[in-house]
């Protein structure tokens, strides 16, 4: 099943590459290897501001780490010239979560990023992964998540 068919069948829709909030370009390519820029959550169009901790549950951050994982797609389709079924493997997500001090689960709010890689790519989009706490995101977003994969 191609990588579109799948996005079809999780009724997900591709966003446009999002525009740069500061000093820096979406992704870059070295050799086979592409690196997309870290993404933040976002809600209704705005930053997901929240802290785990504080104001946002485990599972709502689930929802705002797969809502990430969409955007990455989207910029990851543009960096491969328009074709997802490029990828040849996601190598490596890194994944800061807005934490209190005492907030432990930042590996279970990221599972929402890497669950849905899984489902799209397969065994292609298994990968390697750090989720950290942070004391504060830009724009106060609850996660941000960085992407490394291969293409073909």
């Amino acid at each position: 099943m191609s990588v579109y068919d799948k996005l079809k069948e999780l009724n997900i829709t591709l966003p446009p590459v999002s525009v740069p909030a500061a000093a820096y370009v979406p992704y870059v390519q070295t050799g086979n290897l592409v690196f997309l820029s870290g993404h933040i959550a976002r809600k209704d169009g705005k930053p997901w501001a929240a802290q785990f901790g504080r104001d946002i549950t485990t599972e709502e951050g689930k929802a705002a780490a797969r809502a990430v994982a969409i955007d990455l797609m989207g910029t990851l389709h543009a960096a491969s010239g328009g074709d997802l079924n490029r990828v040849k493997r996601i190598v490596k997500v890194m994944s800061l979560v807005n934490s209190t001090g005492d907030f432990t689960e930042q590996h279970l709010v990221t599972n929402g990023a890497s669950e849905l890689l899984g489902q799209v790519f397969g065994e292609k989009g298994v990968h390697a992964r750090s989720a950290f706490g942070v004391a504060q995101i830009p724009m106060g977003a609850c996660v941000e998540i960085e992407l490394i994969a291969e293409l073909a």
